[in-house]
């Protein structure tokens, strides 16, 4: 007869070394079983992000500026410096005499398009000829004409025609809406001392500069 070997498994129960264990899964595959519901639950995590913006603009718009004149109080419009308003004087300045008083009004205000309030310069912009005896000074009054009784002095009488004292200024102020703003009525009167020469003649033109405030 031949030999017949044969090779026994050991189990739990018939190995003495694992004794007392009971059936499962090894620790190396618990192990692994382990790490992969770490890796899960990290996914899970990531998957569960938020994500939100908000975003802001601004829009920019430039207001708008004008300043107009008016030699009758009711017809307002641009006098600029190459063909500016011709003032009315209240007797005619082509012949004047030593002793002599001529006046005239003229109003400024800002046009319905304005979107400031505005602060006004005065000043000589040119003068040519001769001026020599002649004085003036600028008043201010609620209505319009040189009759109108006087609120306030821009340039005391006896400033020499052609000169114009520094920081001479006033306000304006913007309409409401599309309104124009109120006017500010003005008072030109000249004076010819006895200084005046005969058959001289000159010009001189003022400049009112509006600033926006």
């Amino acid at each position: 007869m031949g030999v017949i070997v044969v090779a026994a498994a050991s189990s739990p129960e018939t190995d003495p070394d694992h004794r007392g264990t009971k059936p499962g899964k090894s620790p190396k595959i618990r192990a692994i079983l382990a790490g992969g519901l770490v890796l899960g639950v990290g996914a899970a995590i990531t998957l569960a992000a938020w994500n939100d913006s908000e975003f802001a603009q601004g829009t920019f718009t430039a207001g708008a500026f004008n300043l107009e004149g008016s030699t009758d109080g009711t017809a307002f419009g641009e006098n600029p410096v190459s063909d500016p308003a011709t003032l009315g004087f209240t007797a005619a300045p082509a012949n004047l005499a030593p002793g002599d008083v001529v006046t005239a009004p003229f109003a400024v205000r800002l046009d319905g398009t304005t979107t400031n309030d505005a602060t006004v310069t005065v000043s000589t912009e040119a003068s040519t000829g001769a001026l020599t005896g002649l004085t003036y000074s600028l008043t201010q009054s609620t209505d319009f004409g040189c009759a109108e009784p006087v609120t306030g002095t821009l340039v005391a009488a006896g400033q020499a025609l052609g000169t114009t004292p520094g920081s001479v200024t006033f306000a304006l102020t913007q309409g409401a809406g599309t309104a124009d703003g109120d006017a500010v009525n003005l008072c030109f009167r000249i004076t010819a001392d006895d200084g005046l020469v005969q058959s001289q003649s000159g010009t001189t033109t003022w400049e009112f500069a509006a600033q926006s405030q």
